[in-house]
């Protein structure tokens, strides 16, 4: 792909060099640059993606996009300055791995418990149906069967756009994917298109990185914000903060409970150790 191709709907503040270049790879991490790749300087929160900028040209890397452009900057290599590389990251993954969720039905699970059960439970449900089916999950990736290790919930930008063009590529329909706070407020979910949304619960957790119980619950919300019109947005309404996740989401809203009336309603009947057995009333969802 052409470099002029990759970085059309960046809105560059700058560009020093040429962008006709045959692009091969782009990486955010400067010891797997190879010949031909693009190197996407990240200001990350523990170490600066710029201070790499000289391996990753020593690796190979044909172009750089950076928000600073060195004052020594190598000869023969292009640097495209944008204002913020964290937040385009997504945008240049996705457009060099062909749109991969133009082309899949992605829904996004988030919440504080509850993620990988939903998630897995959904794929599961979806292949025992017959359709080829994605998994993106703490616990394992899936395309289809084959099963793919991972070491984050949401995993970067460019390996989850890897994944997902994999998915494509063996013929997936759906996938479902869990989606972490860290993952929404670092855009590592930049540029994919999902079909929908479910909310499961909200409970004090990742206040390390969040500092406070409203940034982690704006974290979240903010993924049902960025849903849209076309898309659903399935909420629990149990949890005091399951209508505020959908308050501003243009996307079509249904709830589900135990406890209230809602769209999808359950009633336990049998409550074990390790499982509940419920009944159900509920409305029918498309996706």
């Amino acid at each position: 792909m052409k470099l002029s191709e990759l970085i059309e709907k960046l809105n560059p503040l700058e560009v020093k060099g040429d962008l006709n270049k045959d692009i091969t790879g782009v990486n955010i991490d400067s010891r797997q640059v190879k010949e031909g790749h693009l190197f996407i300087a990240v200001k990350g929160t523990q170490v600066d993606g710029h201070k790499f900028i000289p391996k990753a040209v020593e690796q190979g890397a044909v172009a750089v996009l950076c928000e600073d452009i060195p004052a020594d900057a190598a000869v023969g290599v292009t640097f495209v300055k944008v204002d913020n590389t964290e937040h385009k990251v997504g945008q240049v993954a996705t457009t060099f791995y062909g749109n991969p969720t133009e082309k899949l039905k992605l829904v996004g699970v988030t919440g504080t418990n509850g993620k990988t059960t939903i998630a897995t439970t959904l794929y599961n449900l979806f292949r025992r149906l017959g359709y080829k089916v994605g998994l993106l999950s703490t616990v394992c990736n899936y395309v289809d069967g084959e099963a793919i290790p991972t070491e984050h919930t949401t995993p970067d930008p460019i390996t989850l756009n890897q994944l997902l063009a994999r998915m494509v590529e063996a013929g997936c329909q759906y996938v479902f994917m869990e989606v972490s706070s860290h993952s929404i407020v670092q855009n590592r979910i930049g540029g994919l298109k999902f079909v929908g949304g479910l909310f499961t619960n909200l409970t004090q957790d990742h206040l390390d990185y969040h500092k406070t119980f409203e940034n982690y619950r704006d974290a979240k919300k903010m993924f049902f914000d960025n849903l849209p019109k076309e898309a659903f947005a399935i909420t629990n309404i149990d949890d005091k903060n399951g209508l505020v996740m959908v308050q501003n989401t243009k996307a079509t809203v249904k709830t589900y409970s135990v406890q209230q009336m809602a769209d999808f309603k359950a009633k336990i009947i049998e409550c074990h150790f390790a499982r509940q057995r419920l009944s159900n009333a509920i409305s029918k969802v498309c996706i």
